[in-house]
């Protein structure tokens, strides 16, 4: 207790000022809040006499559009001719129908449903749909040949919430009181996003200084909350910084040095015709930090646990043994996370993938295009920043467990070689063998003779009779 206590004194003495300074830079860089210049016009805003209802599908028809729209509401099902999807009248295009009891109680309405959801993930009964009412709104009349309900989206709710308690319960399960903490700091973590650094964003503060504070802000909540107040969790706290400060300088020369404009975006352009104060550059910035830190603290918190590990079960060990064997579970981890990042930003890229294979493209001018040029780079600036950031994570954690004072085992101290035919912690330089030698130890001090010790004096006496 007294080595930890130690290890943590020489922490807080380099994470308090770094806490204090990051604090004070949230408190000078805080968003006044003010939407003063906003021109962005709410797509859910509606014109007097229209409304957004919900509803459940009954039944699902195709029809000829324009007889479709001339038996808007009043409930009747199936009066129109009926034509299989696909096909065309001879009266015009067809369009599919979905009539849909409302949840506020009536008839059924005559729900229009979009061309491109109606061929690619199409509607069936029992589906719950958001629909726009325009029965009541001036001019807009079924005789007029537009559609009274227009179909909106659909209703998630109820499957969203389901995944989320069962993820909840799943974290909770098996990562119990840890898993419940770890849980609140994401929501902490989703509250300094959704407060400061997109308010930021919007009144145009730096968008690099902005990102490396709130971020920062994030780590230090999120890591001591969920894993507490520990060596462990300052060392990996100051590994994170390290890799969270790597990743911003990276990103800042990648997003001026790839001239990454979000010219390719429609979200992209909607914000730039938005405010005057909004940088589309700088919102990739903060995109590209944001987005490795969760396998940033991934990796940092799981090699500083490794190191302290390996250095209680042989604290004889050397420095360098003890970096050694660590680095060798950081090599694996290495491997592992950078395909983890790469897949998951293909994953979410997975349309615009499809979509620049089709147009036929050399490789190298299809990476560098600027529909794929912002996943690229931020796969590129997530992994570097997260593979320095295990060694360095790795050495502060031997330099703390090292310095911490620790008695290590009698006769045994600094891992050094003796010449009484035991093998020691410090002689050794792999993992598991680490581990093998500290039971060893173990054993011979509580008086139990190793099997192979105890197989070769058997075998000497069977030489000597």
């Amino acid at each position: 207790m007294a080595a930890r206590s130690k290890a943590n004194r020489i922490l807080a003495a380099v994470l308090i000022p770094l806490a204090l300074l990051t604090l004070a830079g949230m408190a000078a860089l805080w968003p006044s809040g003010s939407k003063d210049g906003i021109t962005l016009a709410n797509p859910y805003s509606t014109a007097p006499g229209v409304t957004f209802d919900t509803g459940t599908i009954q039944s699902v028809v195709t029809e000829n559009c324009m007889q479709g729209t001339s038996q808007q509401g009043g409930g009747q099902q199936g009066t129109g001719q009926q034509t299989p999807p696909g096909q065309q009248s001879s009266q015009g295009s067809d369009c599919t129908f979905a009539f849909t009891e409302p949840d506020k109680g009536g008839s059924p309405v005559k729900v229009v449903i979009n061309p491109d959801v109606a061929s690619s993930h199409g509607v069936k009964p029992g589906d719950q749909i958001r629909y726009l009412n325009l029965s009541k709104a001036q001019g807009a009349t079924g005789s007029q040949g537009s559609p009274a309900y227009i179909f909106v989206d659909f209703v998630r709710t109820l499957p969203i919430v389901l995944l989320a308690v069962l993820y909840a319960a799943v974290v909770i399960a098996v990562a119990r009181w840890r898993g419940l903490r770890a849980l609140i700091g994401l929501v902490g973590a989703y509250f300094v996003l959704a407060n400061f650094l997109l308010p930021g964003l919007v009144e145009g503060k730096p968008p690099l200084l902005l990102t490396l504070v709130g971020s920062t802000v994030i780590m230090i909540g999120v890591l001591y909350f969920a894993h507490g107040f520990s060596a462990r969790t300052s060392t990996a706290l100051l590994g994170t910084i390290f890799g969270l400060g790597i990743t911003s300088l990276l990103a800042a020369w990648a997003t001026d040095a790839a001239n990454l404009a979000g010219v390719g975006s429609h979200d992209a352009a909607t914000l730039v015709n938005t405010s005057a104060n909004i940088s589309i550059s700088g919102v990739i910035l903060c995109g590209l930090i944001i987005s490795g830190l969760g396998v940033l603290n991934d990796v940092t918190i799981t090699q500083s646990s490794a190191v302290w590990e390996l250095y209680e079960l042989a604290p004889g060990s050397s420095a360098r043994k003890l970096f050694t064997s660590a680095m060798r579970i950081g090599r694996d981890h290495i491997a592992s996370t950078v395909y983890t990042i790469a897949f998951a930003y293909a994953g979410a890229a997975l349309p615009i993938l499809i979509i620049v294979m089709l147009y036929d493209r050399p490789l190298m001018d299809t990476l560098t295009s600027s529909e794929l040029s912002e996943e690229v780079i931020r796969t590129l600036v997530g992994s570097i920043g997260l593979v320095l950031a295990i060694p360095v994570t790795t050495l502060i954690a031997v330099l703390v467990v090292k310095a911490t004072g620790i008695v290590p085992v009698e006769g045994h101290a600094g891992g050094v070689a003796h010449d009484d035919g035991d093998v020691h912690p410090g002689d050794v330089a792999d993992t598991g063998a680490l581990a093998a030698a500290a039971v060893g130890e173990r054993n011979r001090r509580a008086g139990v003779e190793p099997a192979a010790e105890t197989a070769t004096r058997r075998g000497r006496r069977a030489d000597r009779a």
